[in-house]
């Protein structure tokens, strides 16, 4: 053996020995044995790690330090820029390059959308929802000061079209009764376009035949993006709307282009409820909690206004029943309220009926089972809703600050609240008048006067001379003149003079009699017997279906 060769084993026998015998040593103890075993588990994870690492890999058929990549990737940044440039309704699909190899010798590619499941979807959706393939339909909404040749045109109409439709709908509904709010569907000829998809080009940066040919600046050239143009929109077929309930308004194109309107009212049926509620505060608040509509409830109190004070008279345990009627349209939704047919209220110490009637030749009034008009000359309360605040009689004036006589009472409502004449009459005065502030006086004849004051204004037409009707509106409550808030001042004048509006006795209304009296009667024993039949709805107002299902014809 040559002695180079043999001094070179020699060293290398030397240092297996040493290393042998340093792995006995190693194994000859616990903390040995435990660092080799701990080396070795951390060995075998950093081989898994690594393995797993290479199999996640994207594939590549380029091997060594090819010029060529088969994946591209885009900065992510364009990928914003170019998805913000695609509107909803504008592109049906967006695919975005590239997901083909991209070299050398091909810088860009564009891609397309080719799954046959998304175009059956796509057209599934498109027809199945649609039951008219040949027509888009729309609905848009009227804003505030908008028209409505304006939104038909931002809708896709023509302006023509828009100007052909408003001038055809005048003819049979003036076109400024469309509100704000108004909803109308509209349809356009459904304009057959062949599916298209967006297509954007990316041509990744060349970075001189280096391993990533595609750089990760954001500042990459986006310049070969091409949004989608809009969809076209057909020409204008058809506008409809309606205005109120069991009102329809159709603008339709005809064979020869030209517009025209159709207004169709539908036929209104009346359904009768009979319904009724105990009162533990207020008679508007329990009518309200029984679904009663608030115009029913309105139109109730100012029928028992004559008879009841509504401060004094009513208290928790009373009750109360109402027949009214309904009008709904033929496809059972509410339309408009009806008449009030009977109404009865029990108190603790009477009980109040009254009828509508309208006797032969007279206006529609409301009397009690003998015949006789609930209306009496005066009304006990001028205002709806109304507390009393101060009575009749001698107190500390808040203002003046000494006892003095209140020649009226005060009913507390809130800032505006409407007055109506108590009485039917003639104005006498109407403006300032001192503490009154603004003052209304009404002559109502025989010697009889009524006084509203602190108002906060007239009604129109309410001057001196100007003749009033009992119950219409003249006035609004306020607080002008010496006052310390909202309410309205009340006073009742007998012969010039202030009397005590709760305790006064004044006329009472018509007695029927002869043929207006027989006829009232039997009028009167076919609503009772109807009211017998019919069940009492304690919630009238919570859908339609109920209405209907409760009503009777």
């Amino acid at each position: 053996m040559h002695r180079r060769t043999a001094t070179t084993f020699e060293k290398f026998l030397t240092e297996w020995r040493r290393t042998t015998k340093g792995a006995a040593s190693a194994l000859a103890t616990t903390d040995g044995r435990w660092a080799i075993v701990s080396t070795s588990v951390t060995a075998l994870v950093a081989g898994t790690i690594a393995w797993l690492a290479m199999g996640a890999m994207p594939p590549s058929t380029s091997h060594g330090f090819g010029t060529q990549a088969d994946r591209s990737l885009m900065p992510y940044q364009l990928f914003l820029r170019l998805a913000s440039q695609s509107k909803p309704g504008n592109v049906d699909y967006a695919s975005f390059a590239p997901t083909a190899v991209i070299g050398t010798n091909n810088p860009a590619q564009s891609a397309s959308l080719t799954d046959p499941l998304d175009n059956s979807l796509a057209a599934e959706e498109n027809g199945d929802d649609n039951p008219n393939p040949g027509v888009d339909a729309h609905t848009i909404t009227l804003d505030s000061g908008d028209t409505l040749a304006e939104v038909l045109t931002d809708a896709g109409a023509t302006g023509a079209d828009a100007q052909a439709a408003v001038a055809a709908l005048a003819k049979v509904y003036d076109p400024r009764q469309v509100r704000a709010g108004q909803s109308l569907q509209v349809t356009f000829a459904a304009v057959n376009t062949p599916e298209t998809t967006a297509q954007i080009t990316y041509t990744p940066p060349m970075n001189g035949g280096g391993g990533d040919s595609v750089s990760d600046n954001d500042s990459s050239d986006d310049s070969g993006v091409e949004p989608a143009a809009a969809a076209p929109v057909g020409k204008l077929l058809s506008v409809s709307f309606s205005p109120s309930i069991g009102q329809d308004i159709t603008i339709a194109r005809d064979a020869s282009g030209a517009f025209s309107a159709s207004a169709q009212q539908q036929t209104l049926a009346a359904k009768y409820h009979r319904a009724g509620a105990t009162i533990d505060s207020s008679l508007y608040l329990a009518a309200m909690q029984a679904g009663i509509p608030a115009k029913v409830v309105v139109e109730m109190i100012h029928m028992l206004s004559y008879k009841v004070d509504f401060q004094r008279d009513i208290r928790p345990g009373d009750s109360f029943q109402v027949l009214y009627s309904y009008y709904y349209t033929p496809q059972g939704a509410a339309a408009k309220e009806g008449n009030i047919d009977f109404v009865t209220m029990k108190l603790a110490d009477r009980t109040i009926t009254l009828y509508r009637y309208q006797p032969k030749g007279d206006t529609i009034d409301y009397f009690d089972p003998k015949g006789e008009s609930a209306k009496g000359m005066l009304m006990k309360t001028p205002v709806d809703g109304a507390r009393i605040t101060s009575g009749f009689g001698m107190r500390f004036h808040p203002i003046l600050g000494y006892t003095r006589m209140h020649k009226g009472i005060d009913f507390g409502v809130p800032l505006g609240t409407p007055v109506m004449a108590a009485g039917s009459g003639t104005v006498e005065e109407s403006g300032w008048k001192g503490g009154y502030g603004n003052f209304l006086l009404i002559n109502h004849g025989n010697s009889y006067e009524t006084a509203y004051g602190h108002l906060s204004r007239f009604a129109p037409g309410i001057h001196a001379g100007s003749r009033v009707r009992q119950g219409q509106v003249v006035a609004f409550s306020g607080s002008t003149g010496e006052s310390t808030g909202p309410h309205l001042h009340y006073e009742i004048r007998i012969n010039k003079q202030q009397v005590n509006p709760l305790k006064v006795k004044v006329a009472t209304g018509r007695r029927l009699a002869g043929h207006d009296l027989r006829d009232f009667t039997s009028q009167r024993i076919h609503v009772d017997l109807e009211l017998a039949s019919m069940p009492l709805e304690g919630k009238v107002a919570d859908s339609a279906a109920t209405d209907l299902r409760a009503a009777k014809d």
